[in-house]
């Protein structure tokens, strides 16, 4: 298995089944235990995703973004280079489970915590691989209260057959361990007093997909 180094760039990729990637993300390592990979950026990190979803965030046309899983079950999806927007984000992605937690951030602190529900990490030498399954939970920065998000997109891509019933019985597990996570106070929200003032070094530099590409 890879490890990272503190500091290290290193690339999140979504890949669909065919191979394909979908989509690319450059992130900062905090840590890395081999179990668990804590990383990170800022605003300006640079992405590349598909280019109906890129035109999607530009307009706020939601219907764009069906049109992009539309692509996606055909293959025949473009990316296109972007930037992360808005928010800082510090992600805790545990190897082996079907979600990863974020936590966004603005100049007013922690705005939300955001479970991205996701295949396993597969680690490659320049980062990881995963695939996101649409749906997502938002949580209240207290964990008092939370909603789930993109049922629709989920419901798209089911009848799509981009997520099959064995990747769906998959998420609803892990949407009952999300949850059981922010009522135990386990994994991250352990450590909740800690995420709430972590906040973005300026001195680190931004994140580039250029950076985590052939280091070993």
């Amino acid at each position: 298995m890879h490890r990272f180094s503190t500091g290290r760039t290193v690339v999140r990729r979504d890949v669909h089944r065919s191979g394909r990637v979908w989509s690319e993300h450059a992130l900062r390592v905090i840590e890395d235990t081999g179990e668990t990979l804590l990383a990170a950026c800022p605003p300006g990190a640079e992405t590349r995703w598909p280019t109906l979803y890129t035109q999607a965030r530009a307009d706020g046309d939601r219907s764009i973004r069906l049109a992009a899983f539309d692509a996606m079950a055909t293959d025949t999806w473009e990316l296109t280079a972007a930037t992360w927007q808005q928010t800082e984000v510090l992600l805790w992605r545990p190897q082996h489970a079907w979600f990863s937690v974020n936590a966004f951030y603005t100049a007013a602190g922690l705005r939300t915590w955001y479970v991205n529900f996701e295949h396993p990490a597969t680690r490659t030498p320049d980062g990881y691989d995963t695939l996101d399954l649409t749906v997502d939970l938002l949580v209240a920065p207290d964990l008092t209260t939370w909603r789930w998000k993109d049922e629709d997109e989920y419901a798209h891509v089911r009848r799509l057959g981009i997520v099959t019933d064995t990747e769906h019985e998959a998420v609803n597990s892990a949407r009952d361990e999300a949850l059981s996570m922010i009522e135990e106070r386990s994994g991250p929200f352990a450590d909740a007093a800690a995420w709430q003032t972590w906040r973005w070094d300026s001195l680190w530099p931004t994140p580039r997909l250029s950076d985590g590409r052939g280091e070993h």
